[in-house]
This record gives C-alpha cells, structure tokens and sequence, in this order.
C-alpha cells in the first residue's frame, strides 16, 4: 500500500514537474531539487505512532492490542483522520489511509492535514464495558499527541459516535481546563458532534455520482459532446438511455446504506438499486430492492442483512440470495463500493461489468485495476473525490464547537454539497478534456496544492 501511494505521488508530481506555468520560480537544478523533496515529504508520514494497548477483560485477563496514530502532514492543518477497529488494521494500512486523507483534504480545501488511526481487533468480539476500556485506554496511550488543534481522531470502520465520545470525555478527564469539544468528531449530537454527521458520507458519496450523471452534463452537454475522451462518450451514453440506470452497492454499512438509500429517494435522475451486499450475502431483484424496509431490518438485527428466505419474509423484501462477492460481477450500469479496500484488483478486473464505479470505502480499486479499467472507459469516481463528506462535516463540527453555535442539520447538508460540489466544478472540466482518469486529475490537482504551500513555507530546502 505504501509503494502505491508513493506512485501517485511521484506520478502527479512528473506531470507537474514539466508544467512550467506551476512554480515558475524553480527553474533548472533548483527545480529538481525542490521536486526530489517533494516527493519524499509527501510519499512519507511526519510520525508513525504505535503501542500495545494493555486492557482488562471482563474474564479476567489481560490482553495487549496493537493501536497506531499516523501523522502525515500537516501542511495544511492540524491532522485529521479516523479510528479504525478492524482485525485487519496493520501499519502499512494505517500509513496508507493516512496519506490519502492528506491528499483528499488539500482536493477539498478543507484546512487540514491527514492523519489515520486503528485498532487490531474485531469490535464484535468484545463486550461494550471492554470497549469502552480500550477506547480509554486509546486516548491515555496517545494522549500527548492528540489536541483539538494537533490532531483531531474521527470514526472509522468499526467505530462510531459512542467510541468517539467515549474518547473525547477521557481526553476531558487527562486534560481538565482545556478545550476538548474539537478533541474528536463525529461525536453525537449531545456531545457537541454535528447533526448529519453519521450520514455525511453516504451522502456525499452519492451525490458525486448524481453530479457527474445529471447536474454536470445538463449543463455542459456541448463540451462533452466536442470531447474525444472515452469517458465523456460513456457519460453522454447513460444519458441518452431509456431505462433507468441500474445500482449495485457493495457494503450496507454507514456508508453503502445511506448511498443506497439516495439513489431510491433521487427525484433527479433515474435510477434502481437492483443489489446491495454485506459480510454475508448478495441480495439480487432486477426490478429494484425496498431499500428502506432493508435499512428497518439491519437496524433490528446487528446491522446485517437478510440472509435466508424467512428473513426476507419478515423483512417484506423480495429479493434472490445471492454469494457476498456477487455484488462485484453483476451486470449494472453502476457500482457502489462501500465495503474494505482492494475489492476490484489484478485477478478480478475482468470480472467487472459496471461502466461506472463509486469508491464510498477507502482504495477499494487496485492501481492495476483502475489503470485496467479507465483504459475501457469506464468511469472511476475516486475515494478522494466521493467519500469526503465525513471530513467536510466533521470540519463543520470542529468549527461548531469552536464557535459555541450549531448548524440545522438542512444547513450542514447544504453546507456539505456546496463543498462537493465546487471540487466537482473544479475537477471535472479537466477530466472530460484530457485522457487522464479522474483519479489521476484528483491526484495532481491535490499534489499541486500541496507542493505550493509547502513551497511557501520554505519546507523544501
């Protein structure tokens, strides 16, 4: 993971390097120099933080639990990324994650850095008083480096508003006088945390999608058609077609089910979400699932979906069932990737029948595959681009806090596609123009950002 992000670093930065319009006042050997610096600073985290965390359980032993803190940088702000409680955590994961909220930041301009933290274990195997000690013990280990102002944790896969406000109370209690309202995001509302938040993300998501299907092409349907690009062509096809488009979403947790539940309420476009998927099952009806009675039933049963034919019953849905891994081969227009990284890669690429891919979860596509797949012309909305709700509304919250006041949940939403879609505006005009995937656009646009503040600050020297 580290190698790739390394690689789109050091890919955005050779396409800039031969822009003599970006830094003009490097010229020659200071110019390579300050290139050279770039690509270690930004391929590189500023700190990597790791330690056992030792934790008593309800049985009476002791466990030690590997935790991490990464802080790539804070060029822009202080650092900002989630908790993630999986048993899959590791560091190179972790490093990863932490760079990419960096670059997803600075594609925003949202004023702050990346950072990422996790946890190595399944939440699901641990009572909730034993969470709460972890949680604790979290904030006690890496007490010295977190601050409202330092570095600011947010939720993850596994995590959520109850872990977050578990930790900002701990971070209360370590440092009695200060600020800690800002401490941790994504807090309930009680709490201080933002209204919209658990949903920011999934909304954020799909309202990516919806932009570049509808909003955008309505109003640049000439441009497009002038374009020679093959995702321009792709676009313009889903818009000419009778039918409505046709959803898959891979994933039914935070994210997957409020961008399901989107695409069944979207007065704008037309569209069907005809599969959704979990840890379990694939649930398959060509003529379009009842989201909303799916999202009644995970909420009844521990967040899984139905997964036997009396389920369905007692969920009022009517569905096949289908293998989890499913979802990715189906034949749909569209693609909704909410799950764990690396889903699409090198030995399933050809697999893949969608024309159009949502990444909702963090680098569910290879760089094999996205390479693979942008060069049939089928359409990859980037994490960086797609899933940034969560850090926008979390940087609404942060400020909330700041300022002792709070946003309707209508304002943050519109708060939060306002934002979304001046990055939209920005990026997709170039997308549409050159041959470049649109991760790439995002990558440069980001790395661009990024090198000219560091630049600015004398950091390269």
């Amino acid at each position: 993971m580290i190698s790739q992000t390394r690689m789109i670093v050091q890919d955005s930065l050779d396409a800039l390097l031969e822009d003599t319009a970006f830094l003009p006042g490097l010229e020659g050997e200071a110019r390579k120099q300050a290139f050279t610096s770039l690509g270690a600073i930004l391929s590189t985290p500023n700190h990597l933080h790791k330690s056992f965390l030792r934790v008593a359980l309800e049985n009476g032993s002791v466990v030690r639990i590997p935790a991490f803190r990464v802080q790539h940088n804070n060029a822009l702000g202080p650092y900002k990324g989630g908790i993630r409680f999986h048993e899959s955590v590791n560091e190179d994961e972790v490093i990863n994650l932490a760079s990419l909220m960096t670059l997803k930041n600075a594609l925003h301009d949202v004023p702050y850095g990346g950072g990422k933290g996790g946890i190595v274990l399944d939440p699901r195997a641990y009572s909730e008083k034993e969470l709460h000690l972890i949680c604790k013990k979290y904030v006690q280990y890496f007490s010295d480096i977190l601050g409202p102002d330092k570095d600011i944790p947010a939720p993850d896969m596994g995590s959520g508003e109850r872990e977050m406000d578990w930790m900002m109370a701990e971070y209360k209690s370590i440092r009695p006088g200060q600020a800690y309202k800002g401490s941790f995001t994504g807090k309930s509302v009680i709490n201080g945390g933002s209204l919209g938040r658990r949903e920011a993300t999934g909304k954020g998501v799909y309202f990516t999608f919806r932009y570049l299907l509808h909003d955008f092409l309505q109003k640049q349907r000439e441009f497009l058609s002038n374009s020679e690009s093959l995702f321009a062509k792709n676009a313009l096809d889903y818009d000419n077609s009778a039918s409505p488009l046709t959803i898959a979403v891979q994933g039914f947790g935070n994210v997957g089910s409020v961008a399901a539940l989107e695409a069944y309420q979207c007065q704008h476009l037309q569209n069907k979400v005809v599969a959704v998927s979990d840890r379990n099952v694939t649930l398959f009806n060509a003529d379009g699932l009842d989201i909303p009675s799916l999202i009644k039933f995970t909420s009844l049963h521990g967040g899984d979906l139905p997964t036997t034919e009396l389920e369905l019953a007692e969920a009022n849905v009517k569905a096949v069932i289908q293998n989890r891994s499913d979802v990715l081969y189906l034949d749909v227009d569209v693609l909704f990737l909410a799950a764990l990284e690396d889903q699409i890669h090198d030995t399933n690429k050809g697999k893949i029948k969608a024309r159009i891919i949502v990444e909702g979860a963090n680098a569910p596509v290879t760089s094999e595959a996205d390479e693979y797949l942008s060069n049939k012309g089928v359409i990859v909305i980037p994490d960086i681009l797609a899933n940034a709700g969560g850090v926008i509304v979390s940087y609404l919250e942060w400020m909330q806090g700041r300022e002792t006041q709070f946003y309707s949940e209508e304002q943050v939403y519109r708060l939060l596609l306002e934002k979304m879609k001046n990055t939209m505006d920005t990026i997709l005009p170039a997308f549409f123009g050159d041959p470049h995937p649109l991760r790439q656009n995002c990558y440069i646009h980001s790395v661009m950002k990024l090198s000219t503040v560091l630049y600015r600050q004398g950091k390269l020297y």
